[in-house]
C-alpha cells in the first residue's frame, strides 16, 4: 500500500483519491462509518472514535490518525478494547500516522481521520 499524498480533506493512497476518512483493513480500504458514535459527539464537540463503530480489531497493531491537527478524540473505551484483545493501539495525529504506516505496514490495520 503507497500512501501517495495528505492535505486537509484528502489522502491519497495507491493513487486513489479519498476525501472521507479511511478504515484500512488488510490492505482494503472502505470509508469509515462514523454514525454509531455520533450519539457521543456533544461530550466531545466532534464525532469520536468509540467501540460502537466496526473496528479493524483482526490485527496486531491499530494504527489511528486523529486528523491533520490531531483533533479527532478517541474514546477509552477503544483503548480498553485495545488491550482487551492485546492489539497494540497507536494513536497519532495522521501524517505521522501514515509515517508508521510506511515504516511497518505488516498485520497493521488503521483507521485515519482526514480532517481537523
Amino acid at each position: 500500500m503507497r500512501f501517495d499524498k495528505f492535505s486537509f480533506g484528502s489522502i491519497q493512497i495507491d493513487g486513489s483519491t479519498y476525501e472521507h476518512d479511511v478504515v484500512i483493513d488488510h490492505g482494503k480500504i472502505g470509508k469509515r462509518k462514523k454514525a454509531p458514535s455520533k450519539e457521543f459527539r456533544g461530550s466531545f464537540g466532534h464525532t469520536p472514535l468509540s467501540v460502537e463503530e466496526d473496528i479493524p480489531w483482526n490485527c496486531a497493531r491499530l494504527v489511528v490518525g486523529t486528523g491533520a491537527y490531531g483533533s479527532l478524540p478517541v474514546m477509552d473505551d477503544v483503548k480498553r478494547e485495545a488491550k482487551r484483545r492485546n492489539v497494540e493501539l497507536l494513536i497519532l495525529p495522521t501524517p505521522q500516522a501514515i509515517d508508521e504506516l510506511n515504516k511497518d505496514p505488516e498485520d497493521t490495520n488503521a483507521i485515519l481521520h482526514v480532517t481537523c
